[in-house]
């Protein structure tokens, strides 16, 4: 007998299907996000990366090109199990000719993307990019005051509507379009519910575009602070969430985007039973929003929990961001990618049904030790033989390593 049916038998005696478990989670969509291969850097700009956001490090072989990072990319692929898709920011447009600002980018701007996708077989997620651009004045975006910035920002905004509605048409798979925005000043503001009516505004505007919502959701992300932005952010959690309810769009959590002593775990209970869907950028920020390399650490794993035990894994959009750029970006992606389904994959052979009845019950003791002693059952060799039925190697870095040496080097 080998250890994964030694695993499963073990498993079983807890009540859990461990074929049940693979199965689902070979089908779990995880997006991944393009900017972990340039550092956040795009197509469309020349400039210096802005807007709170910052990556640090040096290391060999960025990615300078769109066929270059869709070299990294397919290359990362190759070493993730599971479904993905692929997530796009606005700045990643590729141009044949004359480069066209954002309030003016065209589907064309990105089929270059969309055929990456389809010959993979993957849907494609979107974003705007409200930064590093020099429309982007005094650090304010959609709630700038003066009215040249704020509309150029609703145009482009309305034109990643379109964009995302034709990712979801070419693909055949729906495109989560999320709004982020930079807005914020350093020191005490004077007015702060100034910019965030402005906000609004620009944000009914948007919206005021026909679009497709079965193929499209638009989500909406709020952060508590950011670099230069210390005092106040313009899209808080509670203006983000009070507008996601108003206008019935899809709220968009970022668990580095909150207080440290917040946990994005414990609001997916809070936020299910008043929204049909929910996105989640996953990240793990150390000491705040620093989005370092996903690991298959406590929040992640209670995250999927969530997720899992709520039977809410066709509700869920999730999807990767973070940005390190003092490592090798091929297995910081891999990384990242794996430690999301491990998670999911560890939540799935948890006895859901049985722990929720013994915490109904007030069995609280049962509920404690089962609880501990699910901590030490052979999840590592479930995990492998989905690796073996996935066709991907446990070890990759040997793999990252001679890529390394053979092509990112050489850029």
């Amino acid at each position: 007998m080998n250890r994964y049916e030694e695993a499963k038998q073990i498993y079983c005696a807890m009540g859990i299907d461990t074929e049940k478990a693979i199965d689902i989670l070979k089908n779990v969509p995880v997006s991944m996000h393009c900017w972990q291969g340039d550092d956040v850097i795009g197509f469309d700009n020349d400039g210096e990366l802005s807007g709170g956001i910052q990556t640090t490090g040096n290391y060999p072989g960025r990615a300078r090109t769109a066929e270059e990072l869709m070299q990294d990319i397919d290359k990362a692929m190759s070493l993730i199990p599971g479904k993905k898709k692929i997530n796009v920011h606005a700045c990643y447009a590729v141009f044949d000719g004359e480069k066209a600002d954002r309030d003016a980018l065209k589907p064309e701007h990105f089929d270059v993307w969309v055929k990456f996708a389809k010959e993979r077989n993957m849907g494609l997620d979107f974003n705007p990019t409200f930064f590093s651009h020099h429309m982007v004045k005094d650090n304010l975006t959609l709630s700038s005051p003066d009215e040249n910035v704020r509309k150029f920002w609703v145009e482009h905004g309305k034109r990643c509507i379109e964009i995302s509605q034709y990712f979801a048409e070419e693909t055949g798979v729906p495109c989560v379009m999320n709004v982020w925005i930079p807005d914020g000043y350093k020191d005490i503001p004077a007015d702060r519910l100034g910019p965030r009516e402005r906000f609004k505004k620009s944000l009914d505007e948007i919206l005021s575009v026909d679009y497709d919502k079965s193929k499209v959701f638009v989500c909406l992300e709020s952060k508590v602070f950011g670099i230069g932005m210390e005092s106040y952010t313009v899209g808080s959690a509670e203006f983000c969430l009070n507008y996601v309810n108003s206008k019935g769009i899809t709220p968009l959590m970022d668990n580095g985007h909150y207080h440290p002593t917040e946990v994005v775990s414990d609001k997916i209970a809070a936020m299910l039973p008043f929204h049909k869907n929910l996105a989640l950028h996953v990240t793990r920020g150390v000491r705040w929003d620093s989005d370092h390399v996903v690991l298959f650490d406590d929040e992640t794993k209670e995250i999927a929990k969530e997720i899992v035990h709520h039977n809410a894994l066709d509700r869920v959009f999730i999807a990767t961001d973070y940005f390190d750029a003092s490592i090798n970006r091929i297995s910081a992606w891999i990384t990242g990618m794996r430690s999301v389904q491990k998670a999911l994959l560890s939540a799935l052979l948890q006895p859901s049904d049985t722990l929720k009845k013994l915490q109904d019950e007030n069995r609280m003791t049962e509920l404690m030790v089962l609880q501990e002693e699910i901590k030490t059952a052979p999840f590592g060799d479930i995990w492998e033989e989905y690796l073996r039925r996935e066709g991907v190697e446990k070890n990759y870095i040997a793999e990252v390593l001679e890529y390394e040496n053979e092509v990112l080097s050489k850029r």
